[in-house]
């Protein structure tokens, strides 16, 4: 029977092994999501669900105990050690993940990595991703609703449509210029 064996030692010593999860934790911070190996991956959550409720305890006491939550920060930048990661993780993630009592972080098996044949998997935090989505389909929605408005035959001025027709082009293929020019012709001779 295996006891008191608890954790993945990684095939590295102590030290490497800390500094690790450290860099791994603060690229999870930063990309919200990254790929790795299953058992660094499954090790990792052991790291990051800590950090993550010490940042919700110091939001809860920021007001309240002032002391209590520079201590939090404190004890997470040990860990940390990369100041980006840190403001990140006590101003957006804290208040982005709310109220969920725990598990804030997910693991999912992705398959073998093609050079070595490594477990490969992918770790991301839960709500966070959910709602980076819904900001990015918000934004589209928008940047399809602005576009409408800026074409020339809505405003009535021919210069304004031969500017945003310009800049339409400059970004397509060569192949859609040449379209593009055509209809804008035809819908310029329409108009008139």
């Amino acid at each position: 029977m295996i006891h008191r064996k608890k954790g993945r030692k990684l095939k590295r010593t102590a030290s490497h092994r800390k500094a690790l999860m450290s860099n791994l934790s603060a690229s999870l911070i930063l990309n919200k999501r990254i790929e790795t190996t299953e058992a660094k991956a499954k090790e990792l959550r052991r790291y990051i669900e800590p950090l993550i409720t010490k940042a919700r305890t110091a939001l809860r006491y920021k007001d309240s105990s002032p002391e209590k939550s520079i201590h939090l920060r404190r004890e997470a930048r040990k860990f940390l050690q990369n100041k980006e990661a840190l403001i990140i993780l006590f101003d957006e993630i804290s208040h982005k993940v709310g109220d969920r009592p725990g598990g804030f972080t997910r693991v999912l098996k992705k398959g073998f990595r093609f050079g070595d044949g490594a477990k490969t998997a992918i770790i991301e935090f839960v709500d966070y991703n959910y709602i980076e989505k819904k900001e990015a389909e918000l934004k589209e929605k928008e940047d399809k609703k602005g576009t409408g408005k800026k074409s020339g035959k809505e405003t009535g001025n021919e210069k304004d449509s031969e500017k945003t027709e310009s800049k339409s082009t400059k970004t397509k293929s060569s192949k859609s210029k040449k379209t593009a020019a055509v209809k804008t012709k035809k819908k310029t001779e329409e108009s008139n």
